[in-house]
């Protein structure tokens, strides 16, 4: 099996957005977006080489804010010495939630996928 640090996210995310975009979808700077990855609200990769950093546009929820649960999830993989890179693979891999977490998360069924991502954290 291969290790979130090995996937390719440019398969696993359909849609990227740079951080000039995310801010603009936010009503945000695109600091302010660098600050929100540096802070795990958002999480951020280079899903090609030389694209740049981008966040995926799954991130965002159809009213222009982050997905509820994102930044706690991402805190959570984070304190688990997960970086940026490994949080969006698992988030974006078909695990048995059912579906991926990331799904879970938009569909506000984020509990399970959290006490998932502790597990793993430990």
């Amino acid at each position: 099996m291969t290790s979130l640090a090995d996937a390719d996210l440019s398969q696993l995310v359909d849609e990227w957005l740079d951080w000039t975009e995310t801010g603009r979808i936010l009503g945000v700077t695109p600091a302010k977006v660098r600050t929100m990855v540096k802070d795990h609200e958002l999480a951020a990769a280079v899903p090609t080489p030389g694209a740049g950093p981008r966040v995926p546009a799954a991130f965002l929820d159809d009213d222009g804010l982050v997905v509820k649960g994102l930044g706690g999830l991402l805190t959570v993989l984070h304190d688990g010495r997960y970086d940026d890179r490994e949080c969006i693979a698992w988030l974006f891999t078909d695990a048995d939630l059912p579906g991926r977490p990331i799904d879970a998360l938009r569909e506000n069924r984020g509990a399970e996928a959290k006490r998932r991502a502790q597990a793993m954290a430990l």
